[in-house]
């Protein structure tokens, strides 16, 4: 499965606003792997801003390595420190 950053490193040539045909030229250009290339042919043909929108287009996360546990972590961590926070006013 192709990555954020990997869409990013392929198309970091590349002039935008540019084009589906252009997007996919660039990234054959540069070498992309197969599962980059497939994901960038099955863009809509539309003229894109840059290459992020490129990647959101393509329904690429931009962080997709963090996981499921990771996130809840995360909002297990600032759910206390708001509670700790609270605690402290009072």
């Amino acid at each position: 499965m192709a990555s954020y950053t990997d869409v990013l490193q392929y198309l970091s040539s590349l002039d935008f606003p540019a084009g589906k045909d252009d997007v996919v030229r660039e990234a054959e250009r540069e070498g992309a792997p197969p599962d980059v290339l497939r994901a960038l042919r099955a863009l809509p043909p539309v003229d894109y801003a840059n290459g992020a929108e490129v990647a959101r287009s393509a329904g690429i996360e931009a962080a997709p390595e963090v996981t499921d546990a990771q996130e809840a972590e995360r909002a297990r961590d600032k759910r206390h420190k708001r509670v700790s926070q609270h605690i402290r006013s009072i």
